[in-house]
């Protein structure tokens, strides 16, 4: 099973600032777009059809983005991300934004879920089956620290 998703993007006019840069909110669109695409496409994991037919679903509950180059209008993109960490009520993702090529880092986010109920409006464990799935795409990486990280991904492209 891959652990690394990827998603081929363009950069559109509705999203970007009057620099013709993609506008810094957008970037976590883009990346949460690309990962609920992703998620379907690779694993039949259905985010939304999960919340409406088993009323559970995953909270954003912090975001930490570190804009490294600007995305400009019109440029086609590639987005990947990666289950770095897992518990039984959370999940830390991690998305990285590059140039088509993949030469260029533009961006890097990590995005930590809480596990809902929608139904008792509380954090609940995950069950077994999405434990499971989580444990199979699970892929560390060496560096807890978000700025680490980032700097690590940085210094990888200039080696």
């Amino acid at each position: 099973m891959k652990k690394i998703l990827t998603t081929t993007r363009k950069v559109r006019f509705q999203d970007c600032d009057p620099f013709n840069h993609l506008n810094n909110s957008s970037y976590i669109d883009y990346f949460l777009n690309a990962r609920e695409d992703q998620l379907i496409e690779n694993y039949n994991f259905d985010i939304f059809d999960i919340a409406i037919n088993q009323g559970l679903s995953w909270v954003v509950t912090s975001n930490q983005v570190q804009y490294i180059k600007p995305a400009y209008l019109m440029e086609t993109i590639q987005i990947d991300s990666q289950l770095i960490a897992a518990t039984s009520r959370s999940l830390l993702v991690e998305m990285r934004m590059w140039d088509e090529k993949q030469t260029h880092l533009k961006a890097v986010l990590w995005t930590n879920y809480f596990h809902f109920d929608l139904k008792t409006q509380k954090l609940a464990k995950h069950g077994e089956e999405f434990s499971k799935l989580f444990t199979d795409i699970l892929l560390p990486v060496e560096q807890t620290i978000f700025e680490d990280r980032r700097n690590y991904l940085v210094r990888q492209r200039k080696e």
